[in-house]
């Protein structure tokens, strides 16, 4: 079936802009994305927009889809009515950098704080053993395609830019998460996570997880294990007493 839908895309820079309204051929089958490139093609050929694969799995053409976190590539037409109106924005907790373009850097500053990976110091390469659930535990969290759609819908980072100096937010907890449930890594990365990554400013409305397109349950299996894991370390009884006993020493 072809049929001619409207659209409403985002249109402008750092200094502001516009949505504006189009009207373009939508053939059987096809992807928001598909679109996009026919409005390109056809009526709007400096429109900008990230993309790659077009298959789902390099995260770049991610975008608010009448007001919800997708992926373009990833999000059909058919899910539409053919008589509604499709609006197309940019991911609203990053800035613009031009149309559906939007500078995601921050992402990339909070990565490089994280605290890597450190295996025992006499266990060499080619050494690692694990048993197979703990690889399938962390595995999961390596489905992550750094869509940044979780960072996008937090509230947290969305509607508080203030908060983004001491916010890491849900893609960068699952990266903590990864290595600590990680049974060859030696490194405490607890303290780290709530003083320096924020984790206790999250509080767990699963946004993060609804929005991701890999369905990592990233608040069931990473923020609250890690929340755990940080009240274990800090509130604990027997733990103070233990951390008291070896400051003694």
């Amino acid at each position: 079936m072809t049929y001619d839908a409207r659209f409403r895309v985002w249109r402008g820079d750092a200094d502001g802009g516009e949505l504006r309204d189009f009207t373009v051929e939508v053939n059987e089958g096809e992807v928001v994305l598909d679109v996009i490139h026919r409005l390109q093609a056809t009526q709007t050929p400096d429109l900008a927009v990230r993309w790659n694969c077009k298959a789902g799995k390099c995260g770049s053409c991610s975008a608010e889809i009448n007001g919800f976190p997708r992926l373009m590539c990833m999000t059909r037409m058919s899910m539409f009515d053919p008589e509604q109106t499709v609006t197309v924005t940019p991911m609203r907790a990053f800035p613009v950098i031009r149309d559906l373009v939007t500078d995601v850097s921050f992402n990339y500053v909070k990565a490089q704080q994280m605290p890597a990976f450190k295996p025992p110091k006499d266990l060499k390469p080619g050494e690692y053993r694990m048993q197979q659930r703990d690889v399938e535990r962390s595995q999961e969290f390596r489905k992550c395609i750094e869509c940044f759609l979780c960072q996008d819908v937090c509230h947290v980072i969305r509607d508080h830019e203030e908060n983004k100096k001491i916010f890491s937010g849900p893609r960068m907890f699952i990266r903590l998460a990864e290595l600590e449930m990680h049974p060859l890594d030696t490194a405490d990365r607890r303290d780290f996570a709530q003083d320096d990554a924020g984790l206790g400013l999250c509080n767990i409305t699963k946004c993060c997880t609804e929005v991701c397109p890999e369905g990592i349950k990233i608040t069931d299996n990473a923020i609250i294990p890690m929340k755990e894991r940080v009240a274990g370390n800090r509130y604990d009884p027997i733990a103070w007493v233990g951390r008291r006993f070896r400051r003694d020493k």
